[in-house]
């Protein structure tokens, strides 16, 4: 049994933890298919960490902001923070983080992050709201990290899976460096193909980062049954997969925002995709899954 919060419908029942607010399970109610990751610690441990206030790293894990340097981790503090539930009803369950004392040390805003999950008949929505209470300008990065399993039926392997776009596409990954920034240029990969086909070595060099995508659409998919899913994400400018070395899963990452360039000047104002809000001003994104 996973712990965490549950929430379901007659289609899907949705688990997910307070600490980070991170989705554990999205179970088909009528096939018993469960489509996250398990997070064994031995692979990756968790199932969709909430990136926020950044994505991805920072060169030598530090920022400048009004002429002072402040230090984060990759990925933020939000994933592992505890959220506190503020709204729960059987279908629907809204977790709330705001800053605190000890975030201000590292991240100098006041900001309120709700993160919503609601069932909408076979849909998993999810939606990531910030407000800007303070009078400064807040500039933040979030992204969603979410660990689908692959394979999802037994008999069959990670290599019967490929995930479909939407549109087809012609778009360059852009390489990690070994400190985790994005590299100078992008390197041809998607030519003329909607089609990705699942492959052990696929993430052999990191993550695929993706920053022109037309898709608003991927779907898993896989030759041997009818059972996958849709994953739906508009509005977000860019695009991560990744999996780690030979475990059963796949990441469809939607960011709002991206790692340092290898060239970036570590100035937060002016960091790639960095989202900027106005006092009072609330900010929202959504994704969607759709499993089958």
């Amino acid at each position: 049994m996973t712990d965490g919060v549950t929430i379901e419908n007659e289609h899907l029942k949705v688990t997910i933890k307070e600490k980070g607010a991170e989705l554990k399970s999205v179970i088909n109610k009528e096939t018993g298919l469960e489509y996250m990751w398990n997070g064994d610690p031995a692979f990756w441990g968790k199932t969709s960490p909430i990136l926020f206030p950044i994505v991805g790293t920072l060169k030598k894990d530090t920022y400048h902001y009004k002429n002072k340097s402040y230090s984060l981790t990759r990925h933020g503090f939000a994933r592992e923070a505890t959220f506190q539930i503020t709204t729960q009803r059987k279908d629907c369950v809204i977790f709330s983080l705001s800053s605190t004392p000890a975030s201000l040390q590292k991240y100098p805003f006041n900001f309120e992050l709700k993160v919503e999950y609601r069932l909408m008949r076979n849909n998993l929505e999810v939606s990531y709201v910030v407000t800007n209470g303070a009078t400064d300008d807040l500039y933040f990065s979030i992204g969603g990290h979410p660990a689908f399993k692959v394979p999802l039926l037994e008999g069959t392997t990670y290599e019967d899976y490929y995930l479909e776009f939407d549109k087809e596409e012609n778009s360059g990954r852009w390489p990690i460096s070994p400190e985790g920034l994005i590299e100078e240029r992008a390197v041809p990969f998607l030519k003329n193909s909607s089609i990705l086909k699942l492959t052990r070595g696929l993430f052999n060099n990191d993550a695929l980062v993706f920053k022109d995508v037309k898709s608003k659409k991927i779907s898993i998919k896989s030759a041997m049954h009818l059972h996958g899913l849709d994953f739906y994400f508009s509005d977000f400018p860019y695009l991560g997969i990744w999996a780690a070395k030979n475990a059963d899963f796949v990441c469809i990452e939607p960011w709002c925002g991206i790692a340092d360039s290898v060239l970036h000047d570590q100035q937060l104002v002016s960091k790639e995709g960095i989202v900027k809000i106005f006092k009072d001003e609330s900010w929202t994104r959504i994704w969607k899954v759709r499993p089958f």
